[in-house]
């Protein structure tokens, strides 16, 4: 298998090198061959999620550079957690994490390759975990770690204060023994994740040397946080979540849309396969013309266009565009316009509802005194024709998308109304 020898200059160009064991080392192996790697996932919710990509699109460019991708869906490791430093996870049923395991497989198989020299092979830590008894695991695998080196790590030390538990403080032997299990049976020698993994990451490299003598790599993305140093989607209602059932493509759509100039560069980076020319073209377009938003258009059509696919990154293109009176309503499919209008916020009203009455109900004005003087001044609009009587009472011919009225303030203020 031919390898591209240039790709770890590109993931460096790119950032995605956070820390590494020793970078001469893994680029002297990616370098000399096809190198067989993995990137674990945890079922820990029934979707993957922003930070996740990052780590899916990082197996992808390994793969189309030449390397071998052994995508790990976590069954068991899925049963119990990463160890956080906000407490103690909520253990699901085994029912639920074989439901979540299931998506998860699903969601990853697009982005990999399951043909050719270089095929991908999913792969279930439920398969060599389940049936290993508690005596073999303490004897084969815990006897190798020593526990003053696991106290030491950053978030069972920020725990200790407040309690861990047994369960999450192991959680870096199971995922150590996911490498080593895999370096046995496949050959794996490189494994990477997010930088809040780095500990489990090495516990990993570093059980190969102990158990078997062997030598492995490991490198860690960096976390991507916004400018102010948060993280994206720590919050139930913030998380940018790769199921259009729970983020739509159109708010998927608008949440890169409407990322800080200030970070374009980076996410354009480690989230789309544009080629560094291009990138830095948008760079600069950013810089020296933001109002055109050049890098977030670019940014919000490609990596709507990876997860959800190019049929319905144009639909969120024209929902939004229809929404904010560019654009024609009847073009948006009214799957995509009602969840635009859920994302943006809706009310449910009975037909017959006077304008003025849904305007207020929307929250777009604060009285129907407001109502009355926003329509007498022409910034009322339904369904992007512009609203004049101040007694206008919409009827079912109005209606768009099956069941919805669209109504706007101004030019950028608009609200759905669902005829119920």
């Amino acid at each position: 298998m031919t390898v591209d020898p240039h790709l770890l200059d590109d993931l460096e160009w790119r950032g995605l090198i956070a820390h590494s064991t020793d970078l001469d080392a893994l680029r002297e192996a990616l370098v000399a061959g096809s190198v067989r790697f993995y990137v674990g996932f945890d079922p820990t919710a029934p979707s993957l999620h922003m930070g996740n990509l990052l780590q899916i699109l990082t197996a992808r460019r390994l793969q189309l550079a030449g390397h071998t991708p052994y995508p790990l869906v976590g069954g068991a490791t899925g049963m119990i957690g990463d160890p956080r430093d906000s407490g103690e996870r909520t253990l699901n049923t085994l029912d639920t994490v074989k439901d979540w395991v299931d998506r998860v497989r699903r969601q990853i198989e697009p982005f990999v390759s399951f043909e050719g020299s270089n095929a991908a092979v999913m792969v279930n830590n439920y398969d060599w975990t389940a049936s290993l008894s508690t005596i073999d695991f303490l004897r084969d695998i815990g006897k190798h770690f020593p526990v003053n080196r696991m106290l030491a790590r950053d978030v069972v030390r920020s725990r200790l204060e407040d309690g861990i538990s047994y369960t999450e403080f192991s959680y870096i032997l199971l995922q150590s023994m996911d490498f080593l299990t895999l370096y046995r049976d496949h050959g794996v020698t490189l494994q990477f994740g997010g930088s809040d993994q780095w500990g489990n990451l090495t516990g990993g490299v570093e059980l190969i040397r102990r158990a078997d003598g062997g030598k492995a790599h490991a490198f860690a993305t960096p976390l991507i946080t916004k400018s102010d140093g948060t993280k994206y989607g720590k919050t139930a209602g913030d998380a940018l979540w790769l199921d259009a059932e729970m983020t739509s493509p159109y708010a998927f759509h608008q949440f890169w849309l409407n990322v800080e100039d200030a970070k374009v560069g980076e996410l354009l980076r480690v989230f789309t396969f544009l080629p560094r020319e291009e990138i830095e073209t948008l760079e600069m377009q950013t810089a020296e013309q933001p109002f055109l938003r050049a890098g977030q258009k670019a940014l919000a059509d490609e990596v709507t266009t990876l997860v959800h696919g190019a049929v319905e990154t144009a639909q969120a293109k024209a929902a939004a565009a229809a929404l904010f009176g560019t654009g024609d309503l009847a073009e948006v499919g009214g799957g995509t316009l009602a969840a635009a209008l859920r994302e943006a916020g809706a009310v449910t009203a009975p037909l017959g509802t006077p304008y003025v009455d849904l305007l207020v109900a929307t929250g777009l004005v604060k009285s129907k005194g407001d109502a009355r003087r926003t329509i007498a001044e022409g910034g009322a609009y339904l369904n992007n024709e512009r609203v004049t009587d101040p007694e206008f009472v919409p009827d079912g011919s109005h209606l768009v998308g099956d069941s919805w009225l669209v109504l706007r303030r101004g030019k950028r203020n608009f609200a759905g109304v669902e005829i119920g």
